[in-house]
């Protein structure tokens, strides 16, 4: 076997996380990293899903990073919303501009990670039985990279081609033809079916629970908005880094059912008009109270019904089971309008419940439905499942999915008690897929560096999270989500579309703004809430 490399700092994932990390942990601080990316490339996320209409549902000018002034001004965007080719593009750009592949090992999988008491490092296991060490380690594995497929009975059965939207083949797929099935319509389902819709000869979608969606009005970004904005740059992204989700948008017009009628109808118009996410933020309580809630869901279920032409699909299409928001709101491209196409049928599997995968296709309420291809877009096991994946195992060997049995448990979503040394980007408990990802992203990692500089600095061989510190963090995590209107929602926030998974709210919900203030005031007295231990002190074997 060979020799076992040691560095100062281990980073999983080479996406924008682990680019970010990279770049301040190796340029600015001058210390030994070794980043591991199973994927042959950057990009993390945006590497694998390149299903058609892969598109990001934050603006272009804000969805990338704003560590480095003159990145930011070189780089120009095509397009309001950015496809996934060229973002792609964009993290390839950084990774060569700031000579990041050198110490990027790609295709190779991080399969375990075990804590050492007595040196107090970690050492990682790769794939074929290699190993490395490092003082620290840094999990960057993304919120949304663990694919799933239910295990659908028949699965294997089917004669033709299968896919998944989070594994695309990178070559892309030539539906001109042919019968395509699509199961599932959450963000990424939504995407893809206009896009293959205008390809096959029919699609079928399987839908099991319909979904609130807002237009994107995507289109084409004018050299003079990227100038203005450019121009401004400094101080939107002060607005975005103090916000609630990490996007600059307008400010509500107020609480929903204070406001004059007219004017909510006035803003909601005005703000469907406009396109995009920022929907959500028309009133101040939409989240919070269920009647101001139903102002806007009535108006997005008002809309599906003026564009889908047949009542019956229009009736299907509007989601009815949870409040608008609970959910990860969609935004999308003539989605509604593709069901008034003549080779676009909907299958609704609340009426028609799944049977199974069948040789020839997909065997709903009794009825068979036959296929070329099948495409299956039914999302991740989200948060916990990257994590989970890798046999992480801190003081005393206990893992770390056992230590998360019944829910994850962290500390400000950036460390585990019990798992010393370990630090997480956008982890459960941070406000992170609730949030601009980049605007997340940039935060934890700066914390992150500045706590390892700090350790490293002050002879600190080791820095745990607290576990009464984490408890209490968990409680107030989940104290504020259960002021909202989000547990009751059956949502991948919760892990409801896992079978097995426990039913916890994930994500911090307290807003960017508000967590980054705590998180500087941990670090400002002296990283409370951490056991920092000083190499002076010996360590029990």
């Amino acid at each position: 076997m060979a020799k076992s490399q040691s560095y100062d700092v281990i980073v999983i994932g080479a996406g924008f996380a682990g680019m970010y990390l990279l770049h301040r942990l190796r340029d600015e601080l001058g210390l030994r990293v070794r980043v591991y990316e199973r994927g042959e490339g950057v990009g993390g996320t945006w590497y694998w899903n390149r299903y058609p209409g892969a598109r990001c549902d934050v603006e272009s000018m804000f969805y990338s990073y704003s560590f480095d002034p003159e990145l930011e001004q070189e780089w120009e965007w095509s397009e309001r919303y950015p496809a996934q080719p060229e973002i792609l593009r964009y993290a390839e750009h950084v990774a060569d501009r700031f000579g990041l592949r050198t110490d990027i090992e790609f295709g190779t999988s991080v399969r375990g990670a075990a804590y050492d008491e007595a040196s107090d490092t970690w050492t990682v296991t790769l794939d074929g039985g290699r190993e490395a060490s490092a003082r620290h380690l840094v999990t960057a594995v993304g919120c949304l990279s663990a694919s799933r497929v239910p295990a659908f009975e028949g699965i294997d059965s089917f004669a033709g081609p299968a896919y998944h939207t989070g594994r695309w083949p990178h070559e892309g797929v030539d539906f001109t033809g042919k019968r395509v099935a699509v199961i599932g319509t959450g963000s990424s389902g939504i995407q893809a079916i206009p896009v293959i819709a205008r390809q096959a000869a029919h699609v079928t979608v399987f839908q099991r629970t319909a979904n609130y969606s807002v237009p994107a009005h995507n289109g084409p970004l004018s050299d003079e908005e990227q100038r203005r904005i450019k121009a401004d740059y400094r101080r939107l992204r002060n607005e975005a880094r103090h916000s609630a989700s990490g996007v600059v948008s307008a400010p509500p017009v107020g609480p929903a059912l204070e406001v004059d009628e007219a004017v909510r109808r006035r803003e909601l118009d005005r703000r469907w008009a406009i396109g995009g996410a920022t929907f959500m933020s028309a009133f101040e309580d939409t989240a919070t109270d269920e009647d101001a809630n139903r102002v806007s869901a009535d108006y997005v279920r008002e809309r599906i019904r003026s564009i889908v032409k047949d009542p019956a699909v229009a009736g299907l299409l509007c989601p009815t089971d949870h409040p608008i928001g609970t959910k990860r709101i969609c935004m999308d491209t003539d989605y509604f309008a593709t069901y008034n196409r003549r080779n676009v049928t909907l299958v609704s599997l609340r009426d028609n419940p799944f049977e199974r995968v069948t040789r020839t296709g997909v065997r709903a309420g009794g009825t068979d439905h036959a296929v070329d291809a099948i495409v299956f877009a039914t999302g991740y096991d989200a948060m916990t499942g990257p994590l989970n994946s890798i046999d992480i195992r801190g003081l005393g060997g206990v893992p770390l999915r056992e230590e998360w049995a019944v829910g994850p448990r962290t500390y400000l979503g950036v460390a585990s008690a019990g798992f010393p040394n370990l630090f997480m980007v956008t982890a459960p408990g941070s406000p992170s897929v609730l949030s601009n990802m980049f605007v997340s992203i940039e935060q934890h990692v700066d914390w992150i560096t500045d706590a390892i500089d700090h350790a490293h600095r002050a002879g600190i061989r080791r820095i745990e999270a607290d576990r009464r510190a984490q408890d209490a963090w968990v409680e107030h995590v989940n104290e504020v989500a259960a002021g909202t209107l989000h547990p009751r929602a059956a949502s991948w926030y919760t892990g409801a579309n896992v079978p097995g998974k426990p039913r916890v709210f994930m994500p911090y919900i307290g807003g960017v703004g508000a967590y980054r203030q705590i998180c500087d005031e941990v670090a400002a007295d002296g990283y409370r809430g951490f056991v920092l231990t000083p190499s002076a002190v010996t360590q029990p074997v």
